[in-house]
């Protein structure tokens, strides 16, 4: 392929290696940053990538520069050039770039005579009149004849990476763009670029930026008008928008972070404000049921690897004997005697998760009802359908069930509200102890990067009963599910200890007590 062909299609290798939010294909170029004046006829010149959100899907250093310097580069009077894997030279080939403001390329291993062509082209597309190699393997590359930019000779600069530039100024910094990259040997010569450029550059340990508590912290407060993540792990680009943004609001879970799992293990308390009948979490004041909930949470931190964080979880609305007012067999919490308890647990580093009986009502009717409580960071939602009843059915003469269909509407709705205010991933919770009551269950939506939906085993009994409702729960799940496990104070025999419960294969993420 002749040089012209290859300037050609550096347009097509973006098309190939930038996935992009927030822009059409026709969208014009973001204007460029101004240039600082140069002496030079060729200023350095830089350019916002072409969309709000960019991903770079390389996989090879050459192209991760290649890519890096199209998207952020409109010109450039040098280059830095550095050899592949050469990382002894990278110090020195890095700050070059940055203090000269422009970017850093890499030139191939031999054998790879289509990435040479595709540096080529870039060099040219800049307009470089200046090469400034460092190390002996760029050097040895800079000595094949490079093409002519608008007809000037290119100068190759081979006195190392102290040598003076003439003409050569940074461009001001492309302070709306934030660069984003795993901590990989490929992306870092990229990252040099990036910094030369004047963008914020963030090197991460994980592609999801909520899962690192220093991450949010860096971005808090600090929203990016622009981001370029270097790698495919951080796709897609609209994704990792909602991530981004999300990290910037600064909210964190119990426990930090806004991912939930893994890294957690959740303690709950079980039951309704103020009625001893229906659980743990009623047989005493807010006040001390805070104080019980960290006690137990707090016998599990000797067990296990992971966070541990207390948490309540809340009847909000109690399946009832009799139809009430609005004839559904069930009784609704108002949000203000709810809310008590949902502030306290937030200051005291509670999780909450919201338990719905619905009765005749659907879950999503009733999960709505409760929206400005699960608009906190801090606030989950739990289905049991036990409790979901069909026309002509009663609580304790039929048990319940629900289709997977209305499981995944109130999913639906369940994403959208985090995603609409940028919230930490949220606990959907489907309580079961048999197959029958979640139909179609396989059919279940868990791929809500809003949330983690977790599958709660509720059997009680002996030991052999609890594991045989807990191996049938696993037949024919559905992908990308959690588990939880109940401990029941009275009706089990004996209640699991917490060594017994962190034992159970998968060891359950949330452990509740009623």
């Amino acid at each position: 392929m002749s040089l012209q062909a290859r300037r050609q299609a550096l347009a097509a290798l973006l098309g190939c290696v930038l996935a992009t939010a927030g822009c059409t294909a026709k969208q014009a170029p973001q204007p460029a940053s101004e240039p600082a004046t140069g002496l030079g006829r060729t200023p350095t010149s830089t350019v916002l990538p072409p969309a709000k959100t960019t991903v770079v899907a390389a996989t090879t250093s050459v192209r991760f520069a290649v890519a890096t310097s199209v998207a952020l580069y409109r010109q450039a009077p040098a280059a830095v050039l550095i050899g592949d894997g050469d990382d002894a030279s990278l110090p020195a080939a890095s700050a070059t770039a940055v203090k000269l403001g422009v970017p850093l390329l890499v030139t191939p291993k031999a054998g790879a005579p289509a990435d040479g062509d595709d540096v080529r082209a870039e060099l040219g597309r800049l307009a470089v009149r200046t090469i400034v190699p460092v190390g002996a393997a760029a050097t040895e590359w800079a000595r094949a004849p490079v093409p002519a930019a608008g007809g000037q000779p290119v100068t190759v600069t081979t006195a190392g990476p102290d040598a003076a530039v003439p003409d050569v100024r940074p461009p001001a910094p492309l302070a709306q763009l934030l660069v984003l990259a795993l901590d990989q040997p490929n992306s870092r010569p990229a990252l040099a670029t990036a910094r030369a450029s004047g963008a914020r550059v963030l090197v991460t340990a994980h592609s999801d930026p909520r899962t690192d508590r220093k991450v949010i912290a860096f971005l808090a407060g600090k929203p990016a008008a622009y981001v370029l993540a270097l790698g495919s792990a951080f796709g897609p680009a609209e994704r990792l928008r909602y991530r981004i943004d999300s990290a910037a609001t600064g909210a964190q879970l119990p426990g930090g972070g806004q991912v939930l799992f893994p890294g957690r293990r959740m303690v709950a308390l079980y039951g309704h404000p103020g009625d001893p009948r229906l659980g743990s979490l009623g047989e005493q004041s807010l006040d001390a049921a805070i104080v019980r909930a960290r006690r137990v949470a707090a016998s599990y931190k000797p067990l296990v690897k992971e966070t541990v964080v207390p948490a309540f979880e809340i009847i909000a609305t109690v399946a009832s004997g009799s139809a009430g007012p609005d004839g559904n067999y069930s009784s609704e919490a108002p949000v203000a005697q709810l809310r008590p308890w949902v502030d306290a647990a937030r200051r005291a580093g509670i999780y909450v998760v919201l338990d719905l009986q619905p009765g005749y009502t659907d879950f999503l009717t009733q999960a709505k009802r409760y929206a400005e409580l699960l608009e906190e960071p801090h606030v989950g939602l739990a289905l049991d359908p036990e409790w979901r009843l069909k026309p002509g059915q009663r609580h304790m003469v039929q048990i319940g069930s629900v289709s997977a269909i209305e499981i995944n509407r109130t999913a639906d709705w369940l994403a959208a509200l985090t995603r609409e205010h940028r919230l930490p991933q949220k606990v959907l919770m489907l309580h079961q102890f048999r197959l029958d009551m979640i139909t179609n269950r396989a059919t279940v939506r868990t791929d809500h990067d809003e949330l983690r939906v977790i599958v709660h085993a509720d059997g009680f009994g002996t030991a052999g009963q609890k594991f045989d409702t807990w191996h049938a729960m696993h037949v024919d799940a559905p992908p990308n599910l959690w588990w939880g496990w109940k401990n029941f104070y009275d009706e089990d025999l004996p209640t699991f200890t917490p060594k017994q419960t962190v034992a159970v294969k998968p060891s359950p993420v949330f452990i509740s007590y009623q």
